[in-house]
């Protein structure tokens, strides 16, 4: 299945309610199964992200949509990138031409 990471930044509401985070987080996993998303790991972050998850699913689409819900509440804004793994790599530069 193909593998993101959801860089995740807190808003302003985000932060100023951070105490709420693992209510938050455990709402975010609900969310995403409801939505074919496995959130695999949630880490605590330094540097531009608070937050990095690493999530697997079927399709792109999932993804989009599970970051579109999660921004939607108004805590986080999220960056999503796409992740292979390294003999995924390993295949896609072994079928170069």
């Amino acid at each position: 299945m193909p593998m993101f990471n959801l860089s995740i930044g807190f808003t302003d509401q985000g932060i100023r309610n951070i105490k709420d985070s693992p209510k938050r987080a455990q709402a975010a996993r609900e969310l995403a199964k409801k939505l074919g998303v496995d959130i695999k790991q949630i880490y605590l972050t330094s540097g531009d992200s608070d937050l990095v998850a690493i999530v697997d699913t079927t399709n792109g689409d999932n993804v989009a949509k599970f970051a579109l819900a999660l921004g939607a509440q108004g805590n986080v804004r999220t960056h999503t990138a796409r992740a292979w793994t390294e003999a995924e790599f390993t295949k896609m530069v072994s079928e170069l031409p």
